[in-house]
């Protein structure tokens, strides 16, 4: 399966059972990845066999709904979630360990930067009672490429901004500050070229900062204050080193942002958080 570890290619194949399994999930694969009709993977899902390790099975709508994520085919992940609602996002059990907890879906979205099938993902979670294990959940099965993160680590990490804000505005927990100020000063230091990192470093702390209730102890800003008040300007860094109330944008900017992602995108650039430098 494309989120797993290239490792655990060495235990495919070592039983005639198990080839045949990996022909089939293969088949089903490729559906998906050519964008074929919904009605048509929906029959290949319930009458494929997938699984013998405790009867023959097809594939689970969590497991069709990864595929769909991976290959973007936002109808397939519409109907998936319209028809199976949460269920369609529990873990699918791991098939090299007892491992089925952490939040897979939201995580793949999040690597594969597939903005619109999150945007439906969260969406179902509105009601669910679960849904904070849900936002804040990490992908717990250490066969996961991304084990160990939620969606919004992940986001900070990659820099995926959109669906970071996303992701926050819909009840997520703002955490990975720390990382993003790193991430802001890595690419501060890069080519007027790759300044697109830069921006998108940029984007994903003023998300954040939109959405942190109080700044947390920051060592970085102590140990080097002139830098980083450079790069965050000095009523940010201020805020941050809890030596002032925060910016009258962000206070104004953070109800805004609570009301809808697309409130805050779509805002004049004289008003986005970067003009507080």
């Amino acid at each position: 399966m494309p989120w797993l570890v290239s490792s655990q290619l060495d235990f495919l194949s070592s039983s005639p059972s198990q080839r045949e399994c990996e022909r089939t999930s293969f088949s089903f694969y490729c559906s998906v990845r050519d964008l074929l009709p919904v009605w048509l993977l929906e029959e290949q899902r319930s009458m494929e066999t997938f699984s013998w390790e405790d009867g023959p099975r097809g594939f689970l709508p969590a497991e069709a709904l990864l595929y769909a994520v991976v290959h973007d085919h936002q109808d397939y992940a519409s109907f998936l979630l319209h028809h199976f609602s949460v269920s369609a996002l529990r873990a699918p059990p791991c098939s090299f360990c007892c491992c089925s907890g952490g939040a897979p879906h939201l995580s793949v979205a999040v690597r594969y930067d597939r903005l619109h099938i999150l945007a439906l993902m969260l969406e179902a979670l509105k009601d669910c009672s679960e849904r904070r294990d849900f936002l804040d959940g990490c992908a717990g099965c250490s066969h996961s490429a991304d084990a160990g993160k939620s969606a919004v680590q992940l986001a900070v990490e990659l820099s995926r901004s959109d669906c970071l804000l996303l992701l926050l505005s819909h009840g997520a927990a703002p955490a990975g500050l720390e990382a993003v100020l790193q991430r802001l000063s890595s690419a501060s230091e890069l080519s007027s070229c790759e300044a697109s990192e830069l921006r998108q470093a940029q984007r994903c702390m003023d998300f954040l900062l939109l959405f942190l209730p109080s700044p947390p102890p920051l060592c970085c800003l102590q140990d080097e204050p002139q830098r980083w008040q450079c790069l965050l300007g000095n009523e940010v860094f201020r805020w941050l080193s809890g030596l002032a109330p925060p910016p009258l944008l962000l206070q104004a900017l953070r109800c805004l942002a609570r009301s809808g992602p697309g409130q805050i995108s779509a805002l004049p650039d004289f008003l986005q958080q970067h003009s507080w430098q």
